[in-house]
C-alpha cells in the first residue's frame, strides 16, 4: 500500500484549487502558444496529458544520458585534452531533437487536458513537479558545449555550479511567489532559454564546437554572453518581477497576507541545502565537485526537486509549507563527514550512496503522491478513462460474491 504523504488538510485544499497563472512573455504570446495551439491538434484525443508531460521529461533524460556517455568530465569539447574524444556530431542533433520535443510536449500538455476535458490538480502538480527536476538538465548540457577548460574558452566547474543554483533559485522563487500571491507569474526566460538551447544544439551539430570558441571582433566570447544572459535574466528580470508581484499583493491585499516569517518559510530548506552544498563543494578534501561534477549536480538537483515539489503541494492546497525537508538530514550528515575528515575515495562512495538514497526517496514521494491524488480524484494518471466509482466497484464485488 502506498504511503500517504498528503495530509487530509492538503487533500481538502486540492478540492478547492483553481488554476491561476499570468503569462506576459511576448515569446509565449506571439510564438510558442500559437504554435502549440496548432500542434496539439495532431495529438489523438485518447492520449492523456500526463503522458505528454512524462514523455517530455524522458526526452530530457535521453539527452542527459547521451552527454553523460560521451562527455562525463566536461572535457570532450576542450582542444587542450587530446585524450578526450570529442562528442560526435550526431549526438548534438539528437540532443537538439530531444530538447525540441521536450519543450513542446511540456507546452501542449495543458492544452491537451482542456481538449479532452481531463484537467485536474494532479495534472498541474505532475507538470510542475517534473519541471522542478528537469531544470537541472539545461545548464549541465550547455557546459558540455563550452567545456570546463577556461584556457579553451570554457568555464570552470565552480562557475557552472553557480549557474545551476541561479536557475534553481529562479524556479523556486516563482513558486514561492505563487505561495504568497495565489497567482503563478510565468517567467519570461523559460521559453527563450528552451528555444535557445534547441538552436545551440543544432548549430553545434552543423558547425561543431569550434563555432563557440575564440574571441569574435577581438573581444566578444560566447561563454561570456551566456553568463551575462543567465545573470541578467535572474537579477534584472525574474527576481525583481517576483518580489514586486509579492509586494503588490500585500499593498493591494490580494495575496495570502501572511506574516514575514510565514511568507519566507518555504525558502528555509532550499537555503539550508544551498549553504551546505556550497560548503561541501568548496571544502571537500577529495574535490567531489571537481572530480565528479555530474554526480554532485544530480544529487543537488534531486534534493532541490524534492524540496520544491513539497512547496508546490503547499501552494496548490493553500496549506502551510514545510519548514525543514527530511532529506536534509542525510545530506547534512554526509557533507559534514566529508568536509571534516579527509577520507579520500570513500567520500565518492558516500556521495554515491547518498545520491541513490535521495533519488529513491524522491521517486517514492512522487509516486505515492500521484497514487494518492489518483485515488482521491478517482482518475488514472496516464489514461483519460476514469476509474469506476467506489460505489459501483462495491456493487460489482457484492455481485461476484453471490456466485
Amino acid at each position: 500500500m502506498a504511503k500517504k504523504y498528503l495530509t487530509d488538510e492538503q487533500i481538502a485544499g486540492f478540492d478547492k484549487y483553481k488554476y491561476s497563472a499570468v503569462d506576459t512573455s511576448p515569446v509565449s504570446i506571439y510564438i510558442t502558444h500559437p504554435f502549440w495551439n496548432q500542434l496539439v491538434k495532431l495529438v489523438p484525443l485518447w492520449i492523456a496529458p500526463n503522458v505528454l508531460t512524462l514523455a517530455g521529461f524522458i526526452f530530457l533524460i535521453v539527452a542527459y544520458v547521451l552527454l553523460l556517455i560521451y562527455d562525463p568530465d566536461y572535457l570532450a569539447s576542450s582542444r587542450n585534452y587530446p585524450d578526450s574524444e570529442p562528442v560526435p556530431q550526431w549526438v548534438w542533433f539528437a540532443c537538439g531533437l530531444c530538447q525540441f520535443l521536450s519543450h513542446n510536449l511540456d507546452g501542449i500538455d495543458g492544452k491537451q487536458a482542456r481538449r479532452t476535458q481531463s484537467s485536474s490538480p494532479l495534472g498541474e502538480l505532475f507538470d510542475h513537479g517534473i519541471d522542478s527536476w528537469s531544470i537541472l538538465f539545461l545548464p549541465v548540457a550547455v557546459f558540455s558545449i563550452f567545456s570546463r577548460d577556461r584556457a579553451d574558452y570554457g568555464e570552470t566547474i565552480f562557475v557552472m555550479y553557480w549557474v545551476v543554483w541561479n536557475i534553481e533559485v529562479c524556479f523556486i522563487i516563482s513558486h514561492w511567489e505563487k505561495y504568497n500571491t495565489g497567482v503563478l507569474f510565468l517567467p519570461w526566460g523559460y521559453d527563450v532559454s528552451q528555444i535557445g538551447m534547441t538552436l545551440v544544439y543544432l548549430i553545434t551539430g552543423v558547425y561543431g564546437i569550434e563555432c563557440w570558441k575564440g574571441a569574435y571582433f577581438g573581444w566578444f566570447e560566447f561563454r561570456v554572453l551566456f553568463l551575462l544572459c543567465v545573470y541578467a535574466g535572474t537579477f534584472l528580470v525574474t527576481l525583481p518581477q517576483s518580489f514586486y508581484n509579492v509586494y503588490r499583493s500585500y499593498v493591494d491585499k490580494t495575496g495570502k497576507m501572511r506574516s514575514f516569517s510565514e511568507s519566507v518559510r518555504p525558502l528555509v530548506s532550499a537555503t539550508i541545502l544551498f549553504s551546505i552544498a556550497t560548503v561541501w563543494a568548496y571544502k571537500s578534501p577529495y574535490g567531489i565537485l571537481d572530480n565528479n561534477p555530474r554526480l554532485f549536480f544530480w544529487l543537488l538537483g534531486t534534493s532541490f526537486s524534492n524540496i520544491t515539489c513539497r512547496l508546490i503541494v503547499s501552494q496548490m492546497s493553500s496549506t502551510r509549507a514545510d519548514l525543514f525537508n527530511i532529506l536534509l538530514l542525510p545530506f547534512t550528515a554526509v557533507a559534514a563527514i566529508c568536509v571534516t575528515f579527509d577520507i579520500g575515495v570513500y567520500e565518492l562512495y558516500l556521495t554515491w550512496a547518498l545520491t541513490l538514497l535521495v533519488t529513491a526517496a524522491h521517486l517514492h514521494y512522487c509516486v505515492c503522491v500521484v497514487i494518492q491524488m489518483c485515488d482521491h480524484f478517482n482518475i488514472y494518471c496516464f489514461t483519460i478513462t476514469k476509474k469506476p466509482s467506489k460505489k459501483k466497484e462495491k456493487n460489482v464485488l457484492q455481485k461476484h460474491d453471490t456466485f
